[in-house]
Order: structure tokens, then sequence, then C-alpha cells
């Protein structure tokens, strides 16, 4: 290794400052920018890093693991005991099936290639079965090999430019179900192979939703790397606005659809950069665009609709930090009934940490426990769901504590 490069702190027992100025480098942050973003000073994280003050309570350990986004919280506290993946699930079980599929790299002519339209049977009903499932990655985990073949090889044998395009926009949105599998899996390399693929066969396709859709979930991919991607988050989304925004006038409610998601998504970055103008202007125009759609029109991947801004708003709120905000637009959003579970459970994550932020823990963990009620497959690998369980789970109350710590059995934190 040169003797300038970054140390691993995966290897030498370092101390707990170490350890966060080394993922904190990673990250791409200033002490300013960590600081602010915990709620504390540039010059308070100098004095952890140099190790003038001591390691900070849990409640401040996790917080400072949810910015860093570190793959497990002993990464950061250097203690092997506390083995808890934040960001980064255990690895579902049908992970190494879909992976395989993945990687497959078929030549010649062996099978029977299914028509684009079977393929897209399929694939409708693989979306309604996610949307509707409460142990969606399972069910989806058992689809998507077979479906990830099956549109290769339609697309492979296509006779003609027209039916190749369209088998094109089918295996595209085959690796957006792919990736909602894939995401907050413990591979990374996958992850990014999943959401390449997808852009290449969308751009391949050139229909306008299968380019937004892919768009829409990279620019995710980025942002869910950190403060230093968000800059490719925010050239991913406004490059691909700047195709459909033309398109518009004459645009079918899909098209429109993912483009107001992307919108929000412009918002959603802008929020985590605490810009809180831009982020509310560009909620305000995907809100717009939400207008315009069929009454009862609901995105198949996205979600994206006049039901799910309410929940979007809370979800700005929570990002910047604004915790009687994030309350009052979850009161506003919760008479809307979002038809996804796992979309609803993720919700309700979100209003839990617009309670916690507002200093109400109990409700905190109540609606946590109506986000797992929903989905369990959701809120298992959420970190901001196991951060504010492992918080609690250490509260003065004991009732809270023996709460939270019921929903930490539920979740795989602890031992039951």
């Amino acid at each position: 290794m040169p003797s300038d490069a970054t140390p691993d702190p995966y290897t030498d027992p370092l101390v707990f400052g170490q350890r966060l100025q080394i993922l904190r480098t990673r990250r791409g942050l200033t002490r300013d920018q960590l600081g602010g973003l915990a709620g504390r000073s540039g010059s308070w994280v100098k004095s952890v890093e140099t190790g003038r003050l001591k390691t900070p309570k849990l409640d401040v350990v996790l917080r400072l693991a949810e910015i860093l986004r570190v793959r497990d919280l002993s990464d950061l506290t250097g203690d092997q005991s506390m083995r808890v993946g934040l960001f980064t699930g255990p690895g579902h079980p049908r992970l190494p099936a879909v992976k395989a599929a993945v990687d497959a790299f078929p030549l010649g002519a062996a099978r029977e290639a299914p028509s684009a339209a079977h393929v897209r049977a399929r694939l409708d009903r693989a979306w309604s079965a996610r949307h509707g499932a409460p142990n969606h990655r399972d069910v989806i985990g058992a689809l998507l090999p077979d479906l990830i073949r099956d549109a290769r090889d339609a697309v492979r044998h296509a006779d003609t430019v027209p039916d190749r395009r369209r088998a094109q926009a089918i295996l595209a949105e085959v690796y957006s179900l792919a990736q909602f599998f894939v995401a907050y899996q413990p591979d990374a390399a996958l992850l990014w192979r999943v959401a390449e693929r997808g852009l290449v066969a969308a751009q391949e396709s050139e229909d306008p939703h299968a380019i937004g859709v892919a768009a829409w979930l990279a620019a995710q991919a980025h942002r869910d790397g950190g403060p230093a991607h968000f800059d490719a988050a925010d050239e991913v989304t406004h490059q691909t606005l700047a195709h459909l925004e033309p398109l518009l006038p004459d645009a079918s409610a899909d098209v429109l659809a993912i483009t107001g998601a992307l919108t929000f998504e412009a918002g959603y970055t802008a929020a985590r950069r605490g810009e809180t103008g831009t982020a509310w202007r560009y909620w305000d125009q995907a809100r717009e665009m939400a207008a315009r759609l069929p009454g009862g029109y609901y995105h198949p991947v996205t979600s994206f609709s006049k039901a799910i801004m309410g929940a979007h708003a809370v979800t700005v709120a929570v990002e910047l930090h604004q915790g009687g905000e994030s309350v009052r637009q979850a009161a506003a959003a919760d008479a809307v009934v979002i038809p996804s579970r796992p979309r609803r459970a993720r919700h309700r994550i979100e209003e839990a940490r617009g309670y916690q932020l507002d200093g109400q823990p109990d409700v905190a963990l109540a609606t946590l426990a109506q986000a797992h009620e929903a989905a369990p497959e959701t809120i298992k690998y959420n970190g901001y769901a196991k951060r504010i369980v492992l918080e609690e789970a250490e509260a003065k109350s004991a009732v809270r504590r023996r709460r939270a710590s019921e929903l930490a059995v539920k979740l795989g934190l602890l031992a039951a």
C-alpha cells in the first residue's frame, strides 16, 4: 500500500476518533459539514477525532453512522460485539440466485425465447406482487432469476428494430425491479451492475418512460452513496429531466409521472444538502405534475401519484431536520392511503424519523411498529429505522426500552 494511502479502519484496532476521521474523509465531508449534519460544530468533530473528547453517547454515534452510511456500526466504534448492519442488510436468502442470473453471460440459442408480450405480462404481475405482499423481497426474489433470463432472451431474439427496442424497454424495467431487491443488500458491486445495465437497456430502447425509470433509480443509488455523490445524483436527474420535459405536452400519464418522480428526486437531494428553498421548490413542481395525473393513477414503479405527495413532504421536512414541520406534514398526509405496502412502510419510517426529531420517541416507536405491520421486509433493511430502535433501546424510560427491544428482536437486531 502506498505510504499516502488512506488507512483501512477495518484492520488495525483504531480508536473511535481515528475511525471517525477516516470514514469522514472517505465520504468527502469536512469537519464543519459533518458537524452541521450531526447538529454539532466542526470544532466538536475535531475534538472527537483528536481524542480530546471521549466517544459520544449512543444516540450521537448512531447519528454519525447514519450520516457516514457505515456498513456496520462496529466499523465506526471498533467494538466487534456491535455487529449491527445499519444501511446494508444481512443478505436475503434469495440473493445468490438473483446474483447468478444477473452475472450470467449466455451465448448461443440453447433456449427458446419467450415473446416480449409474455415477459411484459409476467413483469406486470411481479410489480403487483411487490406492492401487495408484506414479504415483497421474498416474492420478487423468487420471480427475478427467470424474468432476467427471459427478458434478455427476448432482446437477443427480436427480429426487427422496433421489436428489439420494445424488448429493451422491458429488460430495463426488469433491472429496475431487480434494483429494488438488491438495494441494502451486502453487495454494492451487484447493485451498480444492475443499475448500469438498466440504464444501458433503457437508452437502447429509446423509450422515454424506460429512460426515466432507470435514471430515477440510478440517481437514488448515487445519493445513497453519501454527500460526495450528490453531484452525480443531480447530474443524472437534471440530464433526464432535460430530455423528458419537452415531451410533456403530449406525454402519457406514465411519462408525466416519471418526470414528476424525477423532479421530486431533485428536491430530495437538495434536502439532503440542507437547501431548504430549493427542496420545497422542487416539491411544489412535482405536486403540480401529480395534479395533472388522472384520478386514482398510481405509477407502478415509483409510486408517484397525487396520494404520495404528502409522504414526499414528510421526507423533505425530515431531511431538512425540521421536526415540527415533519409532524405537521405527517398529520396532513395520514388520511391518504398509500396502496403499496413497501411504500406505505417507508412512509411510516419517515414519519417515525419526524416524530423523533420533534422529541416524541414513543410515537416514533409506535409508528415503526405500523411500518413493520405493513411490510416487515422494508423496515428490516432500513437503516433509519434501525437507528431509532437501537437508540430507544437505551432510553431512560423502562417502558420505552421494552418496546424498542421487542421491535429490535423482530428486526433481527438483538437476540430474542
